[in-house]
């Protein structure tokens, strides 16, 4: 029985667990059932479109996959599908339906730009965030406190990838082509700037109504073809950007000589396009948002498009493209903020306005309590989404990598990538130090493409209409020197010949250029034919458009260069002046003193001083002629350093450092005198005609009158550096310049003619013996032709030009309005100062230095060396030693070899060794008065033996 019972207990026992167990996971179970519904609008462009099915997909593929990895999550979107009928006013009244009647906490689209403005103030006054994934219009980016999320790419962010290209490949023209709506509108002014800053000019901006015809299309694409500009970025909808493309393929704008770029919202669509559409845009480069190629991607395409055919088995071929992943991002982080938000709150709160029964149903809504938490949830998502990190600053999606496809059979080829830090680049590599990455726009970085026309040659950009004008090119008529501009009118015939320097440099120019340019010349003239202005305002000319080019002899100036392109200059630069000569013959008492210059005089008299003396230390103490009283050493130091100089010096140097020395010096003087001697022989046979003024300060000082070519920009320098403008005088031919010259300026004439370089080489060409030119005296740039701002032929001119100056046909040019009168005109500008300076020789005078300071410093430690018992000594004072010292040095080296045949006190000694007799030099023996100076070291040293006591004696 006890067994029975126990058996009984046991079963009742397992018996309760079990139910209990049952009872816990039913409570559990409705538990978990119990998830709080947040309604969630969606507003997009036909739902039931292809595009639309793609889209609605993606969002509810979001919601399935981020409730299936959080199972415990306690909230649950409930999308509310709404259609825009890709209007505005559908799209904003089903935005305010959303938010009135159903109260919801979200609204993800609507899908345009223009759609989402409306949108987005409703949201901002409800506090409901609007997350749109298809709104890329950079004047929506969204304030601080703003409810709208944009999980898109700015358009904005790609300017710098397209300006990028446009600098790979030197292209100096671009023409937007943009629909006329606030979509299209939206990205110029970013894009206008990043064009200016790689020095790319927009003549013309294009604008397509959004709901173009054929012909209107038609009509603007034949207006691009009359202009010179070959690059056009095109900015608009896939359904627009195809019909343009199709159109420009018809009239033959789809060529070798056209560029064609695309934005990101044109180029993300190319997949879904139709093959006869891409056919039409075959050689068309791209830039669109690089999607990484993920594990999590792939999975997702394939799991979609097995859902997609299960709905939607009559649609086949369908692709994702990159606006349906950030559908489906954006899906998925307003459910993952909604679930961090919590389950309280979800309802709205009615405003005072809503209370009011008269207010308007735009004001009647009320505000929903969680959008706050809502927003700041939103706001701090970051999560790994499909189409890379997926994050929120500023309420914008952050990205910043593009890749540059090119169109090219049937669909669109990666040929590289651009990102912020790097720039252009062929493989995308993520840099891990961003400071030590240089930013590229190099070509190179590039794949191969193929352009318009299947040509793989770069286009130019820009070519000259064949249906357009004639290039007009202005010259002047009767402004300075007619062999540089020479206008002539023939009124048989009522024809214009132009000739002279400048035209027949323009000529060969243009030549030169790789393709052909069809010119005219233009004279700058009244009916009457006289000329119709200075050369600034033919400058203008060009600058009001008037003119193509100019071609004359036009400085190239800094305020002209603010209104139009010059070239590079084809001729030399300077402002000169032509002065009268005078001979100096009456005037060379002191003209010996003019070969070097007073520096250069004050440095060499120093060395020679600094020679002598070196000199003297190395010598002194061996050798017999640098001894005797000091003013007979002095004198002979110096006699010998200043001898050198024509090599007359009679005392012989026994010493190697000494001779050392004197080799170096006699080096440098020999270099010395030999330039002094054949600059002294050119001033006095060559240069015996000296300019009558020197620079502009002697002329206004003595406030003499000059003259300039008429129209000249000179004028304005002379008065800037403070002439008179009583004392400034114009002519107009190189005759009335030498009239005024040779008056002089007491007789009504000029002191001086102040004018370009290449002016007054021609003038001196004519009046070579009589004048010189002084200067230059102001910097210019020289001659050059003048294009309008911005204009793509300034490039290749310039080239050509380069080519011209290089060869001999420039020369032949120069010789046939110039002469052969270059040596008398170079030896006019020979005239500047031929003094020697110091920077000539300052090398070999630092050689001497350096050799004499060496000697000095071997000869001083072997002094101490031999004396260093002396110094040693610790019985006296420092000062005491040093005297000791000094007195030392200053005596004969009775142990040096030149002294040896004459040491008397030895040859004495010897004989009273010999004798028997003490020598009277035996320290030992001696009882005489013993030598003052010696005795403060302790060595006793007789009176009148030769020691280092004796101060230069005339015994010594």
């Amino acid at each position: 029985m006890e067994l029975k019972k126990s058996i009984n207990l046991v079963c009742s026992f397992f018996f309760l667990v079990s139910f209990s167990i049952q009872i816990s996971f039913v409570i559990g179970q409705k538990s978990q059932n119990r998830t709080i519904p947040v309604n969630v609008g969606v507003i997009l462009d036909d739902p039931d479109s292809v595009r639309g099915k793609i889209r609605l997909s993606c969002i509810e593929m979001a919601l399935s996959d981020f409730y299936s990895s959080h199972s415990s999550s306690r909230t649950r979107l409930v999308l509310s599908i709404r259609d825009s009928r890709k209007d505005v006013v559908d799209a904003a009244a089903a935005a305010l339906d959303l938010i009135k009647n159903l109260h919801v906490q979200a609204i993800i689209g609507p899908t345009s730009s223009m759609q989402a403005d409306f949108a987005i103030d409703l949201g901002d006054k409800a506090k409901v965030p609007i997350i749109s994934f298809l709104a890329t219009n950079p004047s929506l980016t969204s304030l601080q406190g703003s409810y709208f999320f944009r999980a898109a790419q700015n358009d904005a962010s790609q300017v710098k990838a397209i300006t990028a290209i446009i600098q790979a490949f030197g292209w100096r023209e671009v023409v937007p082509i943009y629909v006329d709506n606030e979509f299209g509108e939206g990205i110029l002014p970013s894009l206008v700037d990043a064009l200016d800053e790689v020095q790319a000019r927009v003549p013309y901006r294009s604008a397509i109504p959004s709901m173009a015809t054929d012909d209107q299309l038609a009509e603007e694409l034949y207006k691009l073809m009359i202009k010179q500009t070959r690059v056009f970025i095109v900015h608009m909808s896939p359904s627009l950007g195809s019909l343009l493309f199709t159109k420009a393929q018809e009239i033959g704008m789809m060529n070798e000589s056209y560029v064609w770029i695309m934005t990101n919202g044109l180029t993300n669509h190319v997949s879904s396009l139709n093959s006869s559409i891409i056919k039409s845009m075959q050689g068309v480069l791209g830039v669109r948002t690089y999607v990484p190629k993920t594990e999590e991607l792939i999975d997702f395409r394939v799991r979609w498009k097995r859902q997609f055919q299960q709905k939607n088995p009559s649609l086949v071929d369908v692709e994702l493209d990159v606006f349906s992943i950030w559908a489906y991002d954006a899906a998925f982080a307003l459910a993952m903020a909604v679930e961090n938000v919590g389950t309280r709150n979800f309802g709205f709160v009615k405003t005072n306005a809503s209370i009011n029964s008269s207010s308007t149903d735009l004001i009647t809504f009320g505000v929903s309590q969680n959008g706050p938490k809502l927003f700041e949830s939103l706001s701090s998502s970051h999560f790994k989404g499909l189409a890379g990190d997926f994050s929120f600053v500023n309420g914008e999606l952050q990205s910043s990598v593009f890749e540059i496809v090119n169109v090219n059979g049937n669909g669109a080829r990666e040929i590289g990538f651009w990102t912020p830090e790097s720039g252009l680049m062929k493989k995308f590599i993520n840099p891990t130090n961003t400071k030590s990455v240089t930013y590229s726009t190099s070509r190179s970085n590039m794949g191969s493409i193929i352009w318009p026309g299947d040509s793989t040659s770069v286009p130019k950009g820009w070519e000259i209409p064949t249906n357009d004008r004639k290039l007009r090119v202005g010259v002047p008529v009767k402004i300075g020197s007619p062999e540089f501009v020479k206008v002539v009118r023939d009124p048989s015939t009522n024809t214009t010949d132009v000739s002279g320097y400048c035209i027949d440099v323009f000529n060969a120019v243009m030549e030169k250029l790789p393709y052909a340019v069809i010119y005219d010349f233009i004279p700058f003239a009244k009916p009457d034919g006289t000329t119709a202005g200075t050369y600034n305002d033919l400058v203008d000319q060009v600058y009001l458009g008037n003119y193509d080019a100019l071609a004359a002899a036009t400085t190239i100036r800094a305020n002209r260069s603010l209104y139009v392109d010059f070239t590079l200059p084809y001729t030399e630069s300077g402002v000169v002046m032509v002065v009268r000569t005078k001979d100096y013959k009456s005037q060379n008492e002191w003209v010996f003193l003019k070969p070097l210059t007073w520096d250069l005089w004050l440095t060499s008299s120093s060395f020679f001083v600094f020679i002598g003396s070196v000199i003297w230390v190395l010598e002194h103490r061996i050798n017999e002629d640098f001894r005797g009283p000091p003013s007979h050493q002095v004198g002979t130091s110096l006699w010998f350093s200043f001898s050198t100089m024509v090599f007359a010096h009679r005392e012989i140097v026994v010493s190697n450092l000494a001779r050392f020395v004197v080799i170096v010096w006699l080096f440098v003087v020999l270099i010395l005198t030999q330039s002094y001697t054949a600059s002294l022989t050119s001033m006095l046979t060559i240069q015996k005609l000296q300019p009558t003024f020197s620079d502009l300060n002697e002329l206004i000082n003595k406030k003499e009158s000059v003259g300039y070519t008429n129209g000249s920009f000179v004028y304005e320098l002379l008065l800037d550096r403070g002439f008179d403008k009583q004392k400034i005088k114009a002519y107009t031919s190189p005759e009335e310049c030498d009239e005024l010259l040779t008056k002089g300026a007491a007789k009504g004439g000029i002191a001086a003619a102040i004018d370009e370089t290449p002016n007054l080489r021609l003038f001196l060409a004519k009046y070579c013996s009589k004048y010189t030119i002084v200067g230059p005296i102001f910097k210019t740039s020289g001659f050059a032709f003048v294009f309008p701002k911005g204009s793509n032929l300034v490039p290749d001119v310039s080239k050509a030009i380069l080519n011209l100056t290089e060869g001999d046909e420039m020369k032949e040019i120069e010789i046939k309005w110039f002469g052969k009168q270059a040596t008398c005109i170079d030896s006019q500008f020979s005239n500047q100062s031929n003094r020697l300076g110091l920077n000539s020789f300052w090398g070999l005078l630092l050689i001497a230095g350096l050799a004499s300071s060496l000697a000095l410093v071997v000869s001083a430690v072997s002094f101490l060396y031999v004396h260093r018992q002396t110094l040693m000594t610790r019985d006296t004072s420092v000062w005491k030693r040093i005297r000791v010292i000094f007195r030392t040095f200053v005596q004969k080296d009775l142990t040096s070899h030149t002294f040896r045949n004459q040491n008397v006190g030895n040859a004495e000694s010897s004989a009273a060794f010999s004798t028997g007799q003490p020598s009277p030099f035996s320290l030992s023996n001696h009882t005489g008065p013993v030598s003052p100076f010696f005795s403060e070291l302790g060595t006793p040293v007789a009176v009148g033996q030769e020691s280092p006591a004796c101060l230069m004696p005339p015994a010594c």
